[in-house]
């Protein structure tokens, strides 16, 4: 399973990292903002994309707008990893077409079990 990692933070993309590896997930890419994600994107293939909320430029929500508006990305699930904790937020990803959502800070636990969930809704 191959995962992006979207986050214009290092620490964060860092933290995800490793707690990938403890779940015995190696196959990872990193991007540092929304233009980089969606470059990558067109490059290679991905089985998860998780996307931060909060970046310069372009926001996960509109690198989440441009991944569901493409026909060869759109399938591709997302897991927005995020400190955006509001009601308003969260729906307004899920209309988007968002798969899950993580809010800041969480544990790898949690990180596991929806990545868990993803998988097995693919």
């Amino acid at each position: 399973m191959r995962i992006l990692i979207v986050d214009d933070h290092e620490p964060m993309r860092k933290i995800i990292k490793n707690i990938l590896r403890q779940i015995g997930l190696e196959d990872m890419d990193e991007a540092i903002d929304g233009r980089d994600a969606v470059k990558k994107m067109k490059e290679k293939n991905f089985d998860i994309v998780l996307l931060d909320w909060n970046m310069p430029g372009m926001t996960g929500l509109d690198v989440l707008k441009i991944i569901k508006s493409d026909q060869n990305l759109k399938n591709i699930p997302v897991i927005m990893v995020t400190a955006e904790s509001s009601k308003e937020k969260i729906i307004e990803a899920v209309n988007f077409g968002v798969t899950d959502y993580i809010v800041k800070p969480f544990t790898a636990e949690v990180l596991k079990k929806k990545i868990e969930e993803v998988s097995k809704k693919k």
